[in-house]
């Protein structure tokens, strides 16, 4: 047989052994194509995103995730952070179609060599095996990924491809994605990264454990010239440029707090996440990218800590035994949360937010609903209720009797004095004459969200609220009896911009009339001027508040408001164990008193509005006020010059009225007007036949035997004036 036969055998063997061979192939290629993802739910494909949250100007309160990622485009991306990646993951990104085989040829015989390994996965085979695979190392896997690869460069452009890559890989620290990286490592966005900054960035995906500069520096920076080298032999950068780089400070921020420990004002921000939690739900509040703008003002909140943090150390200093304090503030025109803190030293091991998760007894801060209740029904502020004993009877054979602090009983004695002096049976008395379920009725219309007893021991505050509903509540009557739900939360955008939820215009309800709520600040103003609020809570402007003790000293409150602020201060212990004669007007309103004016200082001293509308100022004879205010059609019909109010000593008051209907509510789109107000008149008596003196008190409670406004005590008991109040 001749030579070239014999050939010509080997060829047709040979080039029938490549045919099997490349069926084979084909046949395995084939079998892994048919169980391939589908590539088209690439372009769907959103990952989780990193939400973040700000206040009111902007300050960041916190970011949520569950991976930490800003999604950022291509275009934003410069080009000398893609040069880093490229060079250092994929030289020949933008020539091969998915596989690098002179990659894998030459990974391959630098592993023969022994030398620096280099990776033989193109960034688009990394793509694939993120998206699409697991990290199992085996021959079918890669077989997979190199298939996906080039199915994806087929759909894909370049720029899309590195898109993805660069906001999907992880950097280590909880960053994912070259954004979240940037502001991790840098403090700065992927627009402001050197090229120094990005080289050691890219340096990090092939093993964040090792590489990151917060674990090892010397490491990190190692690597970081691996990647300038890349760059110089890939010709991206000189070799001057790399040296000069190298030597570059890299500014690092330093690994901060993550977690509950990383929030700014976290009593407020964990208050956020709950309602975030409530309206959007678990996973979209930590994986869907929301922007979020509060209504936390940053100013306003430290001034609110500082003042709480005062306060539990006066306490601890004065012996009252009080360990922990409460306060929330609202803005009444908007009902936005302008601070929230919710105790003092937050920590992991005590984040309890007291400010809307304590539920305690509000002592008599809750008689304003009882008051607004009898003002809204007719009875002006001159009716006379008996402070006398009284009992009721339990049903068990018992029976309850009410009774203040100083087991005293002043008689005959004004809605407005009784509430300045906060008499605890005068309170339960009035709550017995308008119905308890009719206090109860306004008490929820004006803010309270927690479930009340029909008890009339409710007059005297034995249901529990948090400090946020009594802000709530207090804040309708500072907003002329319009009553806006809490929000801490002005609005939140998707991350392509568009508004899921604006409460920049919230809802409005009228809740009593602007003459109501007049007639109850005014009244309210008499607790600090002249009450128990006095002189701890007064701040030199317009204001009126209420304190609140409960029995056995076991919760103190201050509650009140300008025009312009609404504050709730709660003070005692969490597990509920009493202090030391803790009264609401010392403490607490000392706190109240010492955030107010540092919170309003730059704010003008004004008086609430009056509505002329709806209220008759009247000036008064024998009283203890030189003038008295009545809604229109309640005042007394006799001048001073022939007071007889209807030939009695005392003013009869009209009957109560029936329980209004609750009013529509509105969702106006933009904040509604105020009702229509004027300045108050100046202090002279109306030129009217009916500018009447206000109904006697019992000869001015002289008769009666009880102090003027100018004799009675602070909330501080003292031996010539009553104690303050405490509830039974």
């Amino acid at each position: 047989m001749s030579v070239l036969r014999v050939l010509s055998y080997l060829v047709a063997f040979a080039l029938l052994c490549v045919l099997f061979a490349a069926g084979v192939v084909a046949g395995v290629v084939a079998s892994y194509s048919r169980n391939l993802p589908d590539i088209s739910r690439m372009a769907d494909y959103q990952p989780s995103r990193t939400t973040r949250v700000y206040a009111r100007d902007g300050t960041p309160l916190a970011t949520l995730y569950k991976e930490n990622r800003i999604w950022v485009p291509i275009a934003h991306i410069p080009q000398r952070v893609r040069n880093a990646f490229v060079a250092t993951e994929d030289r020949n990104f933008y020539q091969h179609h998915g596989v690098d085989f002179s990659g894998i040829l030459r990974a391959a015989y630098a592993d023969y060599r022994h030398e620096q390994f280099q990776g033989a996965s193109t960034i688009t085979q990394q793509l694939a095996r993120a998206l699409f695979l697991s990290n199992e190392v085996s021959l079918s896997r890669k077989l997979q990924e190199a298939l996906l690869a080039m199915e994806i460069e087929r759909q894909y452009t370049k720029d899309e491809i590195l898109e993805r890559y660069l906001n999907l890989i992880y950097f280590g620290s909880g960053a994912y994605g070259i954004e979240a990286a940037a502001h991790t490592y840098f403090g700065t966005g992927v627009g402001g990264l050197t090229i120094a900054q990005a080289a050691m960035l890219a340096g990090l995906p092939a093993a964040p454990s090792d590489y990151s500069p917060y674990v090892s520096l010397a490491r990190a920076k190692e690597r970081q010239e691996h990647v300038l080298e890349r760059m110089v032999s890939s010709g991206f950068i000189t070799r001057a440029e790399a040296e000069a780089d190298n030597n570059e400070p890299l500014h690092l921020i330093g690994e901060r707090p993550s977690g509950l420990l990383s929030f700014a004002y976290p009593y407020f921000t964990t208050y956020v996440i709950h309602e975030l939690e409530q309206q959007f739900g678990v996973r979209a509040t930590y994986e869907d990218g929301l922007d979020v703008s509060t209504t936390l003002d940053p100013r306003i909140q430290r001034i609110a800590q500082e003042a709480v943090d005062w306060g539990v150390g006066r306490a601890e200093a004065e012996g009252i035994g009080a360990h922990q304090a409460a306060l929330v503030a609202i803005r009444p025109s908007t009902g936005e949360v302008l601070a929230m803190i919710g105790g003092t030293g937050f920590t992991l091991k005590n984040q309890f937010n007291r400010a809307w998760q304590a539920r305690r007894q509000p002592g008599s801060s809750f008689k304003i609903y009882v008051y607004t209740t009898a003002i809204d029904s007719g009875l002006p502020p001159t009716t006379i209720m008996d402070d006398s004993p009284v009992s009721y009877p339990m049903g068990n054979g018992t029976s309850w009797a009410p009774m203040d602090d100083d087991f005293r009983f002043y008689g005959p004695m004004t809605l407005r004095y009784a509430l300045a002096q906060s008499r605890n049976v005068v309170a339960v008395r009035l709550a017995e004459r308008l119905g308890i379920d009719r206090v109860i009725e306004y008490a929820r219309r004006m803010g309270v969200k927690e479930p009340l007893e029909a008890n009339l021991s409710l007059a005297l505050g034995t249901s529990v609220v948090t400090p946020l509903d009594q802000a709530a509540g207090f804040a309708t009557i500072a907003n002329h009896g319009v009553h806006i739900d809490p929000l801490a939360i002005r609005m939140v955008r998707d991350p392509l911009g568009q508004i899921l939820l604006d409460n920049r215009f919230p809802e409005q309800v009228e809740v009593v009339s602007a003459g109501t709520a007049y007639i109850v600040s005014s009244m309210l103003e008499s607790v600090i001027n002249e009450g128990t609020g006095y002189p701890n809570a007064v701040i030199d402007r317009p204001a009126g508040g209420k304190t609140g003790t409960t029995s056995d000293y076991r919760d103190a409150w201050f509650v009140g408001f300008t025009p312009d602020l609404v504050a709730a201060v709660w003070l005692g212990n969490d597990d509920y164990t009493r202090m030391n004669e803790s009264y609401g007007g010392n403490i607490p309103a000392r706190i109240w008193s010492r955030f107010m004016r540092a919170a309003l200082a730059d704010v003008p001293k004004h008086d609430f509005l009056f509505p002329s509308t709806e209220v008759r100022k009247i000036a008064m004879c024998g009283y203890s006020k030189k003038y008295e205010y009545f809604l229109d059609g309640t005042e007394p019909h006799s001048t001073c010059a022939g007071a007889s109010y209807g030939g009695s000593s005392a003013y009869v008051a009209p009957p109560v009225a029936p329980v209004p209907v609750a009013p529509v509510i509105a969702k106006p789109q933009k904040p509604a007007a105020p009702v229509a107000v004027v300045p108050e008149p100046p202090e002279a008596p109306r030129a009217a036949p009916e500018a009447a003196a206000a109904a006697p008190v019992a000869a001015d409670q002289a008769a009666a035997g009880v102090a003027s406004p100018s004799e009675v005590a602070t909330d501080a008991p003292s031996a010539a004036s009553p104690a303050p109040e405490a509830t039974p």
